[in-house]
């Protein structure tokens, strides 16, 4: 039987690998932090079709900037993953802000702001659903076992293999695209290094490697976000705008770069095979070890090369530079003939 999201989505629960479209566009409370988490929700709208009246919830930055010009949306402070007291401030923002305003389902991707957005829509009767990032292969985050736990939102997940009884398929975001070979070009490799923009967490490691690989040059970009270095070649910078981000990685031969969903998802939409690099909890890289998953996850869709610090070379590199990303749903015979 329809769960009161699904309803509200109008389709029907949906069986393993299955989702039915919305018959019209529906008025969406939308969440997700910046990074990872905003990407795919964007991504998810093909599936979910919002309406142009509905409202986004998320943290200022320049990616929110891009990806949401054009839309409505609502700015709440960054809250850092696991960070319950910033959860708790953004509770009264959001519930003031939508106090009074009908929606006909809220909709979240993560991370933290699903916690500080969905139990709000569900005490103002409206229709929930949290998305499991794709980079969940094995089973829920912390914020989906703690919604979970709080019967605060239907569930999906973007993994067949771990849904059931309380977790409902829902399409992949990484599943629309394909590689193809391309040329490689007859001179040096020009390298895009960049290390997405979390707040707290350096990659040197990832740096290190690039500089003994010995393919960095005067041609090299690094965008560092927080891994401020000043023993570089080439152009460096802590952060881009989207723009002369897009122009730089589309400029690039190879783009190495951690194993984030949000550059993730950047890079494929440029059409980009990137080179993931994982972050490791151990060396202070990250918060937990989850890139690991999404390296395996890139690794069996084929739709980037993924390796450990250990594995960062030139081979790496001059392999990740071979392939070119297509999108299924514009190119489907061009993506029949992916390797």
């Amino acid at each position: 039987m329809p769960s009161e999201a699904d309803a509200a989505l109008g389709a029907r629960t949906p069986t393993k690998g299955e989702v039915v479209m919305p018959n019209s566009p529906r008025k969406m409370l939308l969440a997700a932090s910046t990074g990872g988490h905003l990407h795919e929700l964007v991504r998810q709208t093909e599936y979910l079709r919002p309406s142009d009246d509905s409202l986004w919830v998320t943290f200022e930055s320049p990616q929110a900037d891009s990806l949401l010009r054009g839309r409505r949306v609502m700015h709440v402070p960054y809250v850092r993953p696991r960070d319950y007291v910033g959860v708790a401030r953004a509770i009264g923002r959001v519930h003031g802000a939508i106090r009074g305003e009908r929606f006909d389902v809220a909709v979240s991707t993560g991370s933290a702001i699903a916690l500080a957005v969905l139990p709000v829509a569900r005490m103002s009767r409206i229709p929930a659903t949290y998305i499991e990032s794709v980079c969940r292969v094995d089973g829920p985050s912390m914020t989906g076992r703690v919604l979970a736990g709080l019967h605060a939102a239907d569930l999906r997940t973007q993994h067949a293999s771990w849904a059931g009884r309380r977790w409902h398929a829902q399409p992949s975001v990484l599943a629309t695209y394909a590689r193809r070979l391309r040329p490689l070009p007859d001179r040096p490799l020009r390298v895009f290094v960049t290390l997405g923009t979390i707040e707290g967490y350096r990659f040197d490691a990832l740096v290190d490697q690039v500089l003994r690989s010995g393919l960095a040059g005067p041609e090299t970009t690094w965008q560092l976000g927080f891994t401020d270095r000043d023993d570089l070649p080439g152009r460096v910078h802590g952060h881009l705008a989207p723009e002369e981000f897009a122009r730089i990685a589309l400029e690039a031969d190879v783009v190495v770069t951690h194993a984030g969903v949000g550059t993730l998802l950047g890079m494929l939409e440029l059409g980009i095979h990137p080179l993931l690099v994982v972050r490791r909890a151990s060396r202070g890289e990250h918060v937990d070890d989850h890139q690991e998953q999404i390296a395996d996850l890139v690794r069996e869709l084929r739709v980037a090369d993924a390796v450990e610090i250990d594995d960062l070379d030139a081979g790496t590199m001059v392999e990740a530079a071979r392939w070119e990303i297509v999108d299924r749903v514009d190119e489907p015979a061009l993506a029949g003939r992916a390797a």
